[in-house]
């Protein structure tokens, strides 16, 4: 049996796993078997992480994360979490490989996944043009005509963000109005670098080596259409990856997983949860990573409650 598990390895699982080790807790770290690193091995140029002021490659960024976090003791497996019961003071989480790992405490740092519009070149030409986060990326498209494909109150933060830099913002809603919020609208209304494009929804995206264009549908008319851009920000939303705690730890009316105020403390003793899984407005590495830390923090002093007998009971399994 471990002292720790930590589910998902994105900064905050990583920052988790650096934390908890130093601690000599001897962290269990379960990496997807094919997502492993998080979005931001999906991510190019990462120019907004301290420490690095002539940027980073995201894959070059979580490799390091990994490095610091196994030079400490991490263990670190390559599989994917069929399941986890979260009763009781041992946590049991069962992998798809079939093994069955027990610890005293298990970190929630399984992340969100962006919404995505399901056409193939949208896979094809991420980090070439097709990104899912203004502030990560915005900087990449000064002088662009780009477009924003969505009509809540993310798509028009993100078209008004990027306003900063690009030459213009479309914004593509498939509807005759937006759902954002009032003032949000108002904002997006006012501002002379975004034009609206109605009743249309992105059929294809188009490009060799990077985004040229997208092709539009008419939602009322069914005519098709080419909209020349240099770059497009899909932001239709993203859904925190909360499948294997459903019915076992309280969620927020947001669908992340609910913590105690600034803490990674979650409905469940032992339990504790961080990075965007918890996190609904934020979602940056930096802010992930810091949750992690405090998840770190807090499962080492959950740790320190616990009775002496259990604690002797949870150890690194022996290697045969």
């Amino acid at each position: 049996m471990r002292q720790i598990i930590i589910i998902g390895s994105g900064p905050a699982g990583y920052t988790a796993a650096i934390y908890a080790a130093r601690a000599n807790l001897k962290p269990l770290l379960i990496a997807s078997s094919v997502e492993a690193g998080g979005e931001l091995m999906n991510t190019t140029d990462v120019e907004n992480f301290p420490g690095f002021p002539e940027g980073v490659q995201g894959p070059d960024l979580m490799t390091k994360m990994q490095e610091q976090a196994e030079r400490f003791g991490t263990e670190v497996v390559y599989d994917d979490v069929e399941s986890v019961d979260l009763s009781g003071p041992i946590k049991t989480v069962t992998l798809g490989g079939g093994d069955v790992e027990q610890a005293l405490t298990v970190i929630f740092a399984t992340g969100s996944a962006y919404r995505k519009l399901g056409l193939s070149d949208e896979e094809r030409l991420s980090g070439r043009g097709v990104s899912w986060c203004a502030t990560c990326d915005g900087f990449f498209f000064k002088g662009k005509e780009i477009a924003v494909i969505g009509g809540g109150d993310s798509a028009m933060e993100e078209a008004t963000f990027l306003t900063r830099f690009a030459s213009k913002v479309h914004v593509i809603h498939r509807k005759g109005e937006l759902r954002a919020s009032k003032i949000m609208q108002e904002r997006a209304f006012a501002n002379d670098k975004i034009e609206f494009i109605w009743n249309s929804e992105v059929v294809g995206i188009t490009g060799a080596d990077a985004v040229d264009g997208l092709t539009l549908r008419d939602t009322v008319s069914g005519t098709e259409s080419s909209l020349p851009v240099g770059g497009v920000f899909v932001a239709i939303g993203n859904d925190p990856r909360t499948h294997l705690v459903h019915k076992q730890l309280d969620l927020t009316p947001e669908g992340t997983i609910a913590v105690a105020g600034r803490s990674s403390l979650t409905s469940q003793a032992g339990v504790f949860a961080a990075g965007d899984v918890i996190d609904s407005s934020y979602r940056q590495a930096i802010t992930a990573a810091g949750s992690g830390c405090a998840a770190a923090l807090d499962a080492e002093h959950y740790l320190s409650t616990l009775p002496q007998e259990l604690l002797a009971s949870a150890s690194e399994p022996e290697l045969v």
